[in-house]
């Protein structure tokens, strides 16, 4: 089937307009147009993504490709290069500073911030304030910071992720914003605009400690077991509020420990972010979820490689 098809099915399915669908496949209306009339075709990396698309929208399994492995055994060979990308980051206060930026600005926006990239720099190494600002966007920004930057000074190689160290990530985060900021939740939750159920409040605990003894084995496949985790962490919702920073903030830590760079999920992409989380969660097929981190990964080699 032609790339053309495939983007008409893609559109027809999701009610998606072509403007809403270039914005999805992260390129430009022109460049989409071009697609679509034949003037030109989609690279391999875009090519991939339209079938992942395709096929979570229409069901039919596309014929998968050696990308996931090969993108795998890029990550991996890129992590050999350096001794402690954590130590790297950390002695470079320009690489820091972006990294700070990149994870809070995109975080947030995932969660509805309506900060600006260069606003969020403002508030977060300038201290300024905008006043057509809602304060609590403020708050969420330095937070984070805060948050990031005790992760980077607590993990090391064989740095042992408790349910200690994810509470106060979650104390850290919700500081001044939320009056549980740093306790799980004892109460029912619902994930907005998702079809997928989260666990009773009571089990959450005895959960919680599973999820932190599975988070700790050394896996085979690292991007395997941090997309997985990622999944269940969510799945469980065990706070109030901030459960999507708080994964991602887990994701990073788990990362750093295993000597790859934080992922960097854009918010552009937070459309095929949440899509591939639920097919993980609702169909256990945790292929789209991997690819998908492994890309967001390759956005964190983009930034310490700059």
């Amino acid at each position: 089937m032609k790339i053309r098809q495939k983007l008409k099915i893609i559109q027809k399915l999701g009610k998606l307009t072509q403007t809403l669908l270039a914005n999805e496949l992260n390129v430009s209306f022109p460049t989409l147009n071009s697609w679509i009339n034949e003037k030109s075709l989609p690279h391999k990396k875009k090519r991939e993504l339209i079938d992942r698309i395709y096929s979570i929208y229409t069901g039919q399994k596309i014929i998968p490709s050696d990308s996931l492995h090969a993108k795998k055994d890029i990550i991996s060979g890129k992590g050999k290069k350096y001794k402690s990308i954590t130590k790297n980051i950390k002695e470079r206060p320009d690489l820091f500073d972006q990294f700070i930026l990149s994870l809070t600005y995109n975080t947030n926006s995932i969660e509805g911030s309506t900060l600006t990239e260069n606003e969020t720099a403002d508030i977060l190494f300038q201290n300024i304030t905008f006043k057509n600002r809602d304060m609590i966007e403020h708050l969420e920004a330095k937070n984070h910071q805060s948050a990031l930057e005790y992760l980077f000074n607590e993990i090391k190689k064989n740095y042992k992720i408790t349910e200690g160290f994810i509470l106060e990530l979650h104390h850290i985060l919700m500081n001044s914003i939320r009056s549980d900021a740093g306790s799980f939740r004892i109460h029912g939750v619902r994930i907005v605009g998702a079809n997928v159920p989260t666990a009773n409040h009571l089990k959450v605990p005895a959960l919680m400690r599973d999820l932190v003894l599975e988070i700790n084995k050394k896996p085979d496949d690292v991007i395997a077991h941090v997309s997985i985790i990622h999944s269940k962490f969510e799945q469980i919702h065990p706070f109030s509020d901030g459960n999507g920073r708080i994964g991602r903030l887990i994701m990073t830590a788990m990362l750093l420990k295993a000597g790859l760079p934080p992922a960097v999920i854009k918010k552009e992409q937070r459309r095929w972010y949440y899509k591939f989380l639920r097919e993980s969660q609702l169909k256990q097929h945790h292929g789209a979820l991997e690819d998908f981190v492994c890309d967001s990964i390759l956005n964190g080699f983009e930034i310490l490689e700059a």
